[in-house]
């Protein structure tokens, strides 16, 4: 008997299986499809692969700013694409050989009883059941996908060719993404959204930089929209992506009685089901679908069962969110909009990425960072970034609100210069 079986080897999964080998459980992990997930095959690697090539492309046609001249830079659509499965693949050997002293059983876990599980062939039982089945794409009723007219976040990954015009079905972190990273490449690219703004999660004020930032380079931007109205006829490729939704396969949870709301399962912030040894983490939660937070699920309940005694909850708080746009955007904690209707008396510190001296050496100079302090006490609630390396200064402000740090503390750090860093200084200054 194992001590622990892990069904999905995701972010969540792999990360759970990996921290209960750590804490001396035996362990078994359970996957259907890939090592590794939506994350790895489907979603943030390849995308940010993807994305990558298309800033050196972007870099190399403005090179003559830099005093560099390069001639007619051209794409290679194909060389992108066996770099973005070079890179996947490596990755993907190093999950592999991590596999040490863990099963890997391939193959669709079903329920037979709480502590039982059949996997293809295999019959194993386990003390405690981690599930981190992950999520799925959402379809539109009347606009299904077609793998042809009509694909999805994970068919646009292997394009064999550009196409012309691109509609994008949704406008959030996805959508959003792939239409940056299309319309640098040289697509028409259109974006329909159903809600009044791109990112409706995010600061209205971002949203609105990156709307503009989008127009400028010809992204055409439709908000309050629904897509049924649009015309597909005037596109040779609809990409929809309107979110994702729980996968939980053939798991047949209703056996053992789970707890499952919309598909998702349930859980509390220790992340246990309604069954003892029995636990949930990652996108089949619901919630903040994000690889670092379904990671740190994982982990979390991995220890919670390893070490009961001192169970740790989870802190969706504390989780950063990044989107790889050009200009990228990052946030954590509170947002303004958010600080006002809880009628938080609250301080914004600004900067904008025109008055870094490193912003301008880069060329990428749009944007600002905002951050979000109670005015009473000054500690700080959150903030938004919408600039250059975006999604890695974020890391900076994670930090100061999960260790509860105050403006005058963050403004005591002696930041290095000249970096895109000290821009959150500049921020903070009095």
């Amino acid at each position: 008997m194992f001590d622990l079986a892990v069904i999905g080897a995701g972010w969540a999964g792999f990360s759970a299986a990996q921290e209960a080998k750590r804490l001396g459980l035996k362990v078994a992990l359970i996957e259907k499809d890939k090592l590794g997930g939506t994350c790895l095959n489907y979603g943030c690697i390849p995308t940010k692969a993807l994305i990558q090539s298309a800033k050196i492309y972007a870099l190399s046609k403005k090179s003559a700013k830099f005093g560099i001249e390069i001639d007619n830079p051209k794409i290679n659509l194909s060389a992108i694409q066996k770099r973005k499965d070079t890179i996947i693949n490596q990755l993907s050997k190093g999950m592999h050989f991590l596999l040490s002293d863990i099963k890997l059983l391939e193959g669709e876990a079903q329920f037979i009883s709480g502590e039982e599980l059949i996997v293809g062939n295999d019959r194993i039982k386990a003390k405690n059941i981690i599930i981190a089945t992950g999520s799925k794409p959402i379809q539109i009723p009347g606009i299904n996908f077609d793998g042809r007219k009509i694909i999805s976040s994970s068919d646009i990954l292997n394009l064999e060719r550009l196409p012309q015009r691109l509609l994008i079905i949704g406008g959030g972190v996805i959508g959003c993404e792939f239409a940056s990273l299309f319309s640098i490449l040289g697509v028409q690219v259109t974006i329909v959204e159903l809600m009044p703004q791109l990112l409706p999660q995010e600061d209205k004020e971002i949203a609105k930089k990156l709307e503009v930032a989008f127009k400028k380079r010809g992204i055409k931007i439709n908000t309050n929209t629904d897509a049924k109205t649009i015309n597909l006829d005037d596109f040779n490729l609809a990409l929809l992506c309107v979110g994702r939704a729980p996968e939980l396969g053939g798991l047949d949870l209703k056996k053992i009685g789970v707890h499952t709301d919309k598909n998702r399962v349930l859980t509390n912030e220790y992340m246990n089901t309604n069954i003892a040894n029995i636990y949930a983490a990652g996108d089949c939660t619901g919630g903040k679908l994000l690889a670092h937070f379904a990671a740190h699920q994982g982990i979390t309940a991995a220890k919670n069962i390893a070490q009961p005694a001192c169970a740790k909850q989870i802190q969706p708080q504390l989780i950063p969110n990044c989107i790889f746009t050009d200009p990228q955007i990052a946030s954590i904690g509170i947002t303004e909009e958010d600080a006002r209707n809880k009628g938080i008396k609250l301080n914004l510190s600004r900067f904008d990425f025109l008055g870094s001296g490193m912003a301008r050496i880069l060329e990428e100079t749009e944007g600002f960072v905002k951050i979000i302090s109670d005015k009473e006490t000054g500690l700080i609630l959150g903030a938004s970034i919408i600039g250059p390396k975006a999604t890695e200064l974020i890391g900076i402000i994670t930090l100061a609100v999960q260790s509860h740090l105050k403006l005058s503390q963050l403004r005591s750090i002696i930041f290095a210069h000249p970096t895109l860093s000290e821009s959150i200084h500049e921020a903070v200054r009095e």
